[in-house]
């Protein structure tokens, strides 16, 4: 199921820190992980349920999509996250480490209807993007860089050449089924020009946006995944030099000295509804 919601800037926040759950109220993301797994130490995560759970039934998170990050299911508090997330009215349950359907299928036991999300972030997942992304229950995928990085045993490079395979193979299952697929954290929550070159590589590789770990990278974040006005007036030349063409049966759309078939006119509308989106979001 494809969502039609923005989700350029998604950002990590402690489901243990009142303070915390209660700044992301006022930050202008698209979409919050409320995270009771590796934001939480060991001592906390039992009781960050309850703070969890007050925070989202105080509300106040506007049109901004609210998604809970469990602990695994292998883990001594993951059936207990689940329970207790199911009742607690997010748009979705996101699942740590998902290596094969089978782990949805258990997760699903649990929560019932409840859409799930998926992070992806272990060699097998990558090899088994395609029957993860097939499972009737998920909405969405969310990249695992620094786990999948450390599992790969890779080295840090700024265009990130080593997790380039597990990248792509997650977003063609993303996009076979109609999911939101979003990309990886930018450690360097200072570097504005690194995050601006990262955000970049992922729109241009198909993202609809990033996870983040900090409010500071949330306008780099939102800039690089909004369309341009440029692009937007691109756009609206297209589909305008197209319905033309269309109207009078003649000739051949052409805009900036380039042919506009259905498929570019496809891509405008889509274009300009993303920043109908984002602007009604920002209204509301």
């Amino acid at each position: 199921m494809s969502l039609d919601r923005p989700l350029r800037s998604v950002l990590y926040i402690p489901a243990s820190k009142p303070r915390a759950l209660d700044k992301a109220r006022g930050l202008p993301v698209d979409a919050i992980i409320f995270d009771l797994e590796d934001a939480v130490t060991a001592e906390e995560k039992e009781t960050a349920r309850g703070t969890l759970a007050e925070a989202l039934a105080q509300g106040g998170y506007g049109a901004r999509m609210k998604i809970i990050r469990i602990n695994g299911l292998d883990t001594a508090w993951g059936a207990d996250d689940a329970r207790a997330a199911a009742g607690m009215g997010a748009d979705a349950i996101l699942l740590p480490k998902v290596s094969s359907p089978a782990d949805l299928d258990a997760l699903a036991a649990i929560t019932g209807d409840a859409p799930l999300w998926a992070m992806m972030e272990t060699p097998a997942g990558m090899l088994n993007a395609a029957a993860i992304a097939a499972h009737p229950k998920l909405q969405g995928l969310v990249m695992g860089t620094n786990d999948l990085a450390k599992e790969l045993n890779t080295r840090a490079r700024a265009d990130r050449l080593p997790l380039q395979a597990g990248l792509g193979l997650c977003l063609l299952a993303a996009k076979a089924h109609g999911l939101a697929i979003v990309d990886g954290v930018y450690n360097a929550f200072k570097d504005d020009e690194g995050l601006a070159l990262e955000c970049e590589q992922g729109r241009d590789m198909g993202f609809d946006g990033k996870t983040l770990i900090h409010p500071a990278q949330v306008d780099v974040t939102n800039t690089a995944y909004s369309p341009s006005e440029a692009e937007i007036d691109t756009a609206r030349r297209q589909i305008e030099a197209f319905d033309e063409v269309e109207a009078s049966g003649q000739g051949v759309a052409v805009v900036d000295g380039k042919i506009v078939e259905n498929l570019h006119v496809e891509t405008a509308r889509k274009l300009i509804a993303q920043a109908e989106a984002i602007a009604a979001m920002a209204e509301g």
